[in-house]
């Protein structure tokens, strides 16, 4: 049986969204990062970045959330585009585009804002202002069609709403105004019934909730190193 590494956090969940809508039978393996469960040795095997998701499949491990979406299409055949040259390069084009830019901007612009010390003006600008044009080149995509790729639902899909449920985090309730056509698949994902038991998971297990000390020490262990954290 496939077995799942998670947290409640975007990554994790885009991987168990597409687990569900498979169909897929998993074991669920909660990872409290606030406590430091991921630089354990026994996790750091599995990913030496120490990094929820992993996905373990018998002898198989992979451990970056975009790398699980494509190891679980190409296994299953499901969610993807029809196999031609211009759907694939699209495939990996907006794939990627969420790996190199949603995913690290958006980040980091919470991280900036919420949790970093002064000063950080410069930082929050400079990530914010990324983030935002990264989601206005989302946007823009979705003004003329429904899903990210091709005619139908796909692993793309999947990878944009993991991070676009957390929008208002980073720019309030003006990221509806702003996007409005991210909100609109964001809702269109929502209402199946594999995204709300993929939300539902977290519910599950007691994940800490607190950003104290410690768990600033095991979430930002470089800023620890100038008494940052």
């Amino acid at each position: 049986m496939l077995k799942l590494y998670y947290h409640p956090s975007p990554n994790p969940l885009k991987v168990a969204l597409y687990l569900e809508e498979a169909g897929l039978p998993y074991e669920l393996v909660p990872i409290d990062t606030r406590k430091g469960e991921q630089h354990s040795p026994a996790f750091k095997a599995l990913n030496p970045n120490a990094k929820t998701p992993v996905l373990v499949d018998g002898e198989a491990v992979v451990f970056d959330s975009n790398g699980i979406l494509l190891y679980l299409a190409e296994k299953t055949g499901q969610f993807l585009p029809a196999n031609t040259p211009v759907l694939r390069a699209e495939l990996h084009s907006w794939l990627m585009f969420v790996a190199t830019g949603i995913g690290p901007y958006c980040g980091q612009a919470v991280h900036f804002k919420l949790f970093a010390p002064e000063p950080k003006e410069y930082a929050v600008n400079r990530y914010t202002f990324e983030a935002e044009r990264h989601w206005t080149i989302v946007n823009e995509r979705l003004a003329t069609r429904e899903w990210m790729v091709g005619e139908g639902y796909t692993l793309v899909d999947m990878a944009v709403w993991g991070w676009a449920r957390m929008l208002p985090r980073l720019m309030g309730e003006s990221a509806w105004t702003a996007f409005p056509h991210v909100k609109r698949h964001l809702d269109a994902i929502n209402a199946r019934p594999a995204a709300q038991r993929a939300e539902a998971l977290k519910e599950r297990f007691v994940f800490k909730q607190d950003v104290d000390a410690e768990a600033r020490k095991q979430l930002f262990p470089g800023n620890a190193r100038i008494g940052a954290a």
